[in-house]
């Protein structure tokens, strides 16, 4: 289950196994990687399909959530803590990837607060994962792997959650490669027919589409407290008629013309909000 695997990741795997109870992970429970697919330069599609690997934001310097991986910062405190200090020395590819385990089955991922697309990894992703609730930020004490992990149930009982912090996090350690570890990449329909659609197909593994995301700015207006009044102004901004997508998110980030934390906080709108089927 670890073949290829660098010892750092299995050392990382040992200690979180020390730390774990409870049963074996259900084998239909699987591992998605949530992100934005129309974001980068290049587009992240294409430097996908160039890499052929999913990398962690140790090597991309990219990330839908907190930009802390660097020496001295956050994420690389909290993978010191979580794994023994197994990953102090290692390569930046060597560290793991970050996804959830999709224990709710959502059409759109597990954690779609990171993005409307994801890729869905195969069952042998889950044997080398390690998982913890709630997320690694939070500095969390219970863990879990593949053979013992007790988590589902205070996620489920946890009804003051916040519903984008509905996700167990999960850490793939070893190379997540899209040629072998990859079931599919699930997109939203607003994609279709578009330059995403094309770059998804240069990938070496299935394209698939989940039910999507759209959100009236009517609908929006009922929700000032969710993030803010100000990114309901900016979706105003941004949609002029009136609807949001993941499409019209990733068009006005393009333009370089809106802060990008801002329209992160847009996008949770849409992502808690917003989701169809």
């Amino acid at each position: 289950m670890t073949d290829g695997v660098a010892d750092s990741a299995r050392q990382a795997l040992a200690h979180v196994a020390a730390r774990s109870s409870g049963p074996r992970v259900d084998g239909a429970l699987r591992v998605t990687l949530n992100f934005h697919p129309d974001r980068g330069e290049p587009p992240i599609l294409t430097a996908l399909a160039a890499a052929g690997v999913y990398h962690s934001q140790f090597v991309t310097g990219t990330s839908n959530g907190g930009l802390t991986a660097h020496p001295g910062g956050d994420r690389r405190r909290w993978e010191s803590r979580i794994f023994g200090g197994a990953y102090d020395h290692a390569t930046a590819d060597e560290r793991p990837v970050y996804g959830a385990l999709n224990f709710r089955a959502k059409p759109v991922g597990a954690a779609p607060r990171f993005g409307s697309a994801y890729f869905l990894l195969d069952a042998q992703a889950v044997q080398r994962a390690t998982f913890c609730y709630p997320d690694s930020y939070l500095e969390p004490e219970d863990f879990g792997v593949a053979t013992a992990m007790d988590l589902i149930a205070p996620a489920l009982a946890d009804t003051a959650a916040d519903a984008l912090d509905d996700y167990i996090e999960a850490q793939v350690h070893g190379p997540v490669r899209l040629d072998r570890d990859v079931e599919a990449l699930v997109l939203d329909p607003c994609y279709q027919g578009t330059e995403i659609e094309e770059q998804a197909r240069e990938l070496p593994c299935r394209l698939d589409w989940h039910p999507g995301f759209r959100l009236t700015l009517e609908e929006m207006a009922r929700h000032p407290d969710y993030r803010g009044p100000e990114f309901i102004e900016l979706a105003r901004e941004i949609a002029p008629d009136g609807l949001l997508t993941p499409r019209v998110i990733g068009q006005a980030a393009a333009t370089e013309k809106y802060d990008p934390q801002s329209l992160k906080r847009v996008w949770h709108y849409v992502a808690r909000f917003g989701m169809q089927g």
